[in-house]
């Protein structure tokens, strides 16, 4: 049984793994996705960290990536960009990649 024991940590251990590193690949891309957004409104380099965080958490209130975007598409018209929510997908979509290639550059 040693060797199907091994075989289960192996998994377990890279699900693990796979998890945490889809974790971080959200919370990179929230936080290029907050810059991205803050460069649109025009923020102060404070305010624009400010702005990435909160887009970080943004992601915690529910499953999935709606609330960012309802975020970012709210906080966008509010500031009086006109964007609508096919460029912000668009934008997610392009920092999900920029942030995988981080973070794999860092391994």
């Amino acid at each position: 049984m040693t060797i199907f024991d091994d075989r289960e940590r192996g998994f377990e251990a890279k699900f693990v793994h796979d998890e945490e590193m889809a974790f971080r690949i959200v919370a990179r891309r929230n936080r290029l996705l907050g810059q991205w957004a803050a460069d649109h409104m025009k923020l102060t380099p404070e305010e624009a960290d400010a702005y990435s965080r909160s887009v970080v958490h943004a992601e915690f209130e529910e499953a999935g990536d709606e609330d960012v975007v309802r975020k970012l598409v709210g906080d966008l018209s509010a500031a009086g960009v006109e964007i609508d929510d096919a460029q912000v997908r668009q934008a997610l979509a392009d920092k999900t990649v920029d942030a995988r290639r981080q973070l794999m550059e860092l391994k």
